[in-house]
């Protein structure tokens, strides 16, 4: 079920002979469906300017992604107290849900 993009994500595509960019903000949707072979992520953008991307990481590399962002955090610190209170509210909440879901899988 697509939800609201509540701040703004930006998607750039460089091939040889073509750039593509585009942003996604308040009045856009965005979109997770997870399945066995990963993560499928879309951005939609109504209205005139219609856009819509999606992508799929493989489960492998979403792990491998959230690797990265916390060697960042914990080298760089760029980022405000309030953002990371609300990543450190949403990472308890996935590990909680992650945990119940192994525990279901072993009954």
């Amino acid at each position: 079920m697509a939800k609201p993009i509540v701040d703004k994500a930006e998607v750039s595509i460089d091939f040889p002979d073509k750039f593509y960019h585009g942003s996604f903000g308040r009045s856009c949707s965005f979109d997770v469906k997870i399945d066995d072979d990963g993560y499928h992520i879309s951005l939609d953008r109504p209205g005139p300017e219609h856009r819509h991307v999606s992508f799929h990481l493989q489960h492998h590399l979403f792990v491998n992604i959230l690797e990265a962002i916390t060697e960042q955090i914990s080298e760089d610190g760029e980022i405000s107290i309030g953002d990371l209170e609300q990543l450190k509210t949403t990472v308890a909440e996935l590990s909680e849900t992650v945990k119940k879901r192994l525990a279901a899988s072993d009954d």
